[in-house]
């Protein structure tokens, strides 16, 4: 049996011990980091008993499985990308294996500067070995397979007006003489690179045999002497020994 005076002051000093109980309930959950998603911590950027200032690192925090890999192909391949299509990804880590993933986002924006288009691949993971921050060598599966012609790398002659090789032609020395070989130089335009291999668009064709190495000692229309012995052994996947 209190009077109604009371009654009203017990009342706001309940809300006001509520109020301030909650503020302090606050004030501690403020002091409890929680990670925004699961992953892997790193090593901490601060030590225990530091005063924390507001939004200063404290510690890395990644996320493995799954992972995403950012990359970006010129503008002329846009047409033949659809998000699904496999993606194969190599690093220098782990250089005898190829881990599979697939085209998840492509940009629908273009780099004002390069022309190119940004994409971006998804990675299962399951065995967090890759990371990020890697760098990585990533290859798109086209669903359509063609055939191309391909000479390596070492063939081709760069110039600012164009790419170049040197074509082997048999010429013939007369009545009994024996045939030589010259040396024709031919302009072609260039596609695709794997590893030490090109692909050529135009200027060959298939059966022509072309100088794969020494090609800037060579002049137009100059006799040569077929050697395969000493010419560099070209590779889809090459691996230097001191790389």
């Amino acid at each position: 049996m209190v009077s109604q005076a009371d009654l009203d002051t017990a009342e706001a000093t309940l809300k006001e011990d509520q109020s301030n109980a909650n503020a302090i309930r606050a004030t501690i959950e403020k002091k409890t980091i929680r990670a925004p998603f699961a992953g892997r911590l790193g090593i901490r950027q601060v030590n225990l008993g530091q005063y924390l200032d507001s939004g200063k690192p404290i510690v890395s925090l990644q996320s493995l499985a799954p992972i995403y890999a950012t990359f970006s192909l010129p503008q002329q391949d846009l047409a033949l990308l659809q998000t699904g299509m496999p993606v194969r990804v190599q690093v220098d880590a782990y250089p005898n294996r190829t881990f599979e993933g697939t085209l998840s986002a492509i940009n629908p924006d273009l780099d004002a500067s390069t022309r190119s288009v940004s994409v971006q691949a998804t990675f299962a993971n399951a065995d967090q070995v890759l990371r990020p921050g890697m760098f990585a060598k990533i290859e798109v599966v086209l669903p359509e397979l063609k055939d191309v012609l391909v000479i390596p790398a070492t063939a081709i002659l760069s110039a600012p007006y164009g790419d170049s090789v040197y074509v082997v032609e048999s010429k013939a020395a007369g009545q009994g003489g024996k045939t030589s070989l010259t040396v024709r130089q031919q302009f072609i335009r260039v596609g695709r690179v794997r590893g030490d291999y090109l692909t050529v668009e135009s200027g060959l064709k298939t059966g022509e045999k072309v100088v794969s190495a020494g090609a800037f000692k060579l002049r137009n229309g100059m006799a040569v002497i077929e050697n395969n012995d000493i010419a560099p052994k070209a590779s889809l996947a090459p691996r230097p020994a001191d790389s």
